[in-house]
């Protein structure tokens, strides 16, 4: 599967946070040729971000939406491409996904200030949301230090895309994503397999039980599924680099991505309970939080109840 952007819709708040994600939308949509949808939802209870008293009630919506269009405006500046402004009023991860869904984009991009703790638990966080609900895949920027976007008419710094595969049908569509995209910007691609003691904790006690020859011959097995994940003809201009780790999940993808100066992480989301999600999170979720880099989170455009 060849990845093709035609169209991207990128949402900021205008916070220091969220504007990161501008130089991704401008530099995909040039890449890709793709029509950009620079997107802000307001939000009437915090108009005071806007310069604007809570007075005057009938005219606070049109003066904020002509501040909103001007900002916009500054936000791309001169860059050569071709954009729209989306501006409406309502809950922000509701009202992305209802313009997302009504431009049939290819791309979703949102920063997030990387939250964790109690703080999450209680507010939430509206790019945690769009991982669940938005109808295409979403490129999560957390800081702009690590960033692969070089600046204006100068390459991509994408070097390294790291997918992590847990051999499940969610991770076999970021694997898809990986490939195209490694071949898109000529990238050096890694797939990484964690062996979490929760999911394979019958097997390591064999393992440990039987000594090392057990232990490796479950090694092999898992590697040798890992690489074959990839197709034949993907080889003919790919060699994967492939890595078996042990631990939680989304520790082991975070440090792997550090120790290896990995630009952009591909993961699989798979929809968990509102219950779930909230007390326990999901290894996207925590990745999100902790990369050193942007994350792409993909989910199958339609899922089973």
């Amino acid at each position: 599967m060849r990845v093709q952007l035609k169209s991207i819709i990128c949402a900021t708040d205008f916070s220091d946070f969220s504007n990161y994600v501008v130089p991704y939308g401008i530099f995909l949509a040039r890449e890709f040729g793709a029509k950009l949808y620079m997107c802000h939802v307001i939000d009437l209870p915090s108009a005071t971000i806007y310069g604007e008293a809570i007075s005057d009630p009938l005219g606070q919506q049109n003066r904020i939406t002509n501040y909103v269009h001007e900002h916009l405006k500054r936000l791309i500046g001169e860059q050569p491409v071709d954009w729209e402004p989306l501006v409406t009023v309502g809950r922000s991860a509701d009202e992305i996904v209802r313009m997302a869904e009504e431009k049939a984009v290819d791309l979703a991009i949102s920063g997030t200030h990387g939250r964790s703790g109690l703080k999450r638990l209680i507010l939430g966080s509206v790019t945690e949301r769009l991982m669940r609900t938005a109808p295409c895949p979403l490129l999560v920027v957390r800081s702009p230090k690590y960033d692969f976007v070089a600046p204006a008419n100068q390459e991509s710094r994408l070097q390294r895309i790291l997918v992590g595969c847990d051999f499940s049908p969610d991770s076999s569509l970021a694997l898809q994503y990986g490939l195209s995209l490694a071949q898109e910007f000529q990238s050096e691609l890694h797939l990484a397999h964690v062996i979490a003691p929760p999911v394979y904790k019958d097997l390591l006690k064999q393992a440990i039980g039987a000594g090392e020859e057990l232990q490796q011959d479950l090694r092999d097995q898992l590697n040798e599924k890992l690489t074959n994940t990839v197709p034949g003809k993907a080889r003919n201009w790919c060699t994967p680099k492939t890595a078996l780790l042990a631990g939680q999940p989304h520790e082991e993808l975070t440090k792997y991505a550090v120790v290896h100066d990995v630009d952009l992480i591909i993961l699989g989301v798979r929809g968990h309970g509102r219950v779930e999600t909230l007390f326990v999170g999901s290894t996207t979720d925590r990745v999100v939080r902790g990369a050193p880099c942007p994350v792409l989170s993909v989910r199958p455009t339609v899922q089973a109840a």
